[in-house]
C-alpha cells in the first residue's frame, strides 16, 4: 500500500477502503505523507467527492488520532454546538454563557479562522489575556465550576484534523461535503459529548452554497452522530447576507457583548436564541417551548452576560482592553433606494484583506481589523449615507462596489432559519 496508488484511486473517482483510509491518516500523523501528497488527495475528494462508509471510516482514524476525551462524569446535560462557518459568525460567544446560564453545561472546543470565515479562537484571542489553550484538566474543572469552557483544539485531540484543518485552509479544499463532515465530527466524538446541535450554513458566504448542499452534509453528521452515540441536531440558516452587523475579531466580541448585555435585537440575536433554545431542550429534556422561554429569561434579566464575564475572568480575558484599530474608513451609498444585497462573501474577503483572515496558516492577525455594516437589507438609503465602516491598520485605495446593492424596491425579507434536521 502506499499514498501514489491511493492518490489515483480517488482521482479515478473510485472508492478507499477502510484499510487505506487508515494508512493515509497514519502515515501523515508520522510524516511518511508529506504535505504536498495529502494536498492532492484533499483536492482529489473535494473533486470527487467519498461515500458514506468512506466518510465514516475518515471520521473514525480521525477522532482515533489522538486522546478521547470522557465527559461522563460531568452528568447528563452536557451539550456541544458547531457551526460550519459564516462570515459575522460569533454565535458561540453568545449561545455558550446564555445555555450555561440555563443549567446546561457547555463544553465548547473551537477551531481558528477558515478560508474568509472567521474562528471563534480567534475571536476570543482578540481579548487580552484570554487563555484559549486549556489543559485537559482545567477544561474539565471549569465546566464543573462554571458550566461553561472554550478552548482550543488541544495538541492530543483529534491530531489528524489539526494537521488536515490547516492545510485544507491554504490549498484550496475547504469547500467539501466529505472533508467538512469528517472535520465537524472527529473533533466533537473525540471531544466526547452525547449531545450536540450544528448550525449548518447555506449561502454566498459559507462553505455550503445551497440547500440541497447542506442537507445532505446535515444528515451525513445525523449519521455520523448515530453510530458514535451522540445526537445531533441540525439548524440549516441563512449566509447569503452576513450575521450581526460586525465583522472581524474584536469587533464581533464587542457585538456579542451588546447583545448580551444590552439584547440589541438583530438577526444574529434571533438565531442565537434559536440555537440555544435546542441546546437547552436537549441538555435538560424539556420541550423547545419550555426550552425558548427558559433561554429568553436568561438573556433579559442579565444572567447570561453575568455568565459571559464569568467565563472572560476565569480565562483570564480582559474585555476593557480590546484593540483599536489606527485607521477607520466609511464607505458611502453612491445611489438612492433600499438596500437589497449584502454579498457576505465579497464582505469576508474584504474583512480578510484588511487583516481579520489569514491567507496562509503561517499569516499573524491583526485582531482590531474588521467590518461594521452600519444598514440592513430593505433599508431606504440616500446617496451619501455611510453603509459601513471598515477599520484596518492598513492604507486603502479602493474596495470592491458590488458588495452592496440598492434598488428602488424592496424585496421579501430574507429567511433566518431554513430548516431543522433531527
Amino acid at each position: 500500500m502506499n499514498i501514489i496508488d491511493i492518490i489515483n484511486k480517488k482521482r479515478l473517482k473510485q472508492s478507499l477502503t477502510d484499510e487505506e483510509l487508515k494508512y493515509v491518516i497514519d502515515g501523515y500523523l508520522s510524516g511518511e505523507i508529506k504535505d504536498y501528497q495529502m494536498s492532492s488527495l484533499l483536492m482529489a475528494i473535494v473533486l470527487n467527492g467519498m461515500e458514506k462508509e468512506e466518510i465514516f471510516s475518515l471520521t473514525k482514524y480521525m477522532a482515533n488520532s489522538g486522546d478521547i476525551l470522557d465527559l461522563s462524569h460531568l452528568g447528563t446535560n452536557v451539550v456541544d454546538k458547531h457551526s460550519t462557518g459564516g462570515v459575522g459568525d460569533k454565535t458561540t460567544l453568545i449561545v455558550a454563557p446564555i445555555v450555561a446560564s440555563c443549567g446546561v453545561k457547555v463544553a465548547k472546543m473551537s477551531g481558528r479562522g477558515l478560508g474568509h470565515t472567521g474562528g471563534t479562537i480567534d475571536k476570543l484571542e482578540s481579548i487580552p489575556g484570554f487563555n484559549v489553550n486549556l489543559t485537559e484538566e482545567e477544561f474539565i474543572n471549569e465546566v464543573n465550576d462554571i458550566f461553561v469552557a472554550i478552548t482550543s483544539q488541544t495538541k492530543n485531540v483529534a491530531l489528524a484534523d489539526k494537521k488536515i484543518y490547516a492545510l485544507r485552509d491554504v490549498t484550496g479544499t475547504v469547500e467539501s461535503i466529505p472533508l467538512i463532515a469528517s472535520s465537524i465530527m472527529s473533533k466533537k466524538i473525540a471531544l466526547g459529548a452525547k449531545k450536540l446541535v450544528l448550525d449548518v450554513k447555506v449561502g454566498s458566504g459559507a462553505l455550503i452554497k445551497n440547500i440541497k448542499d447542506a442537507t445532505t452534509l446535515a444528515n451525513i453528521m445525523i449519521s455520523i452522530g448515530k453510530q458514535n452515540g451522540i445526537e445531533v441536531v441540525c439548524i440549516l440558516t441563512n449566509m447569503d447576507i452576513p450575521l450581526g452587523t460586525n465583522i472581524g475579531n474584536s469587533l464581533e466580541v464587542e457585538e456579542a457583548i451588546k447583545i448580551l448585555k444590552d439584547h440589541h435585537k438583530s438577526n444574529l440575536t434571533d438565531l442565537c436564541i434559536a440555537i440555544s433554545s435546542e441546546m437547552v431542550s436537549l441538555g435538560l429534556n424539556i420541550s423547545l417551548e419550555e426550552a425558548k422561554s427558559k433561554v429568553i429569561e436568561h438573556l433579559d434579566n442579565g444572567d447570561a452576560y453575568k455568565k459571559f464575564l464569568e467565563l472572560i475572568k476565569y480565562q483570564h480575558g480582559d474585555i476593557d482592553k480590546l484593540p483599536v484599530s489606527t485607521k477607520k474608513y466609511e464607505i458611502k451609498s453612491m445611489t438612492t433606494g433600499y438596500l437589497t444585497d449584502i454579498d457576505a462573501y465579497k464582505l469576508g474577503l474584504l474583512s480578510m484583506s484588511l487583516g481579520a483572515g489569514r491567507k496562509t496558516k503561517e499569516d499573524t492577525l491583526d485582531y482590531s481589523a474588521g467590518i461594521i455594516v452600519h444598514k440592513n437589507i430593505n433599508d431606504y438609503i440616500n446617496s451619501g449615507d455611510i453603509i459601513m465602516t471598515l477599520y484596518t491598520n492598513k492604507d486603502i485605495n479602493s474596495i470592491d462596489n458590488t458588495i452592496f446593492k440598492v434598488s428602488k424596491d424592496k424585496i421579501e425579507e430574507p429567511k433566518l432559519i431554513y430548516n431543522i434536521i433531527r
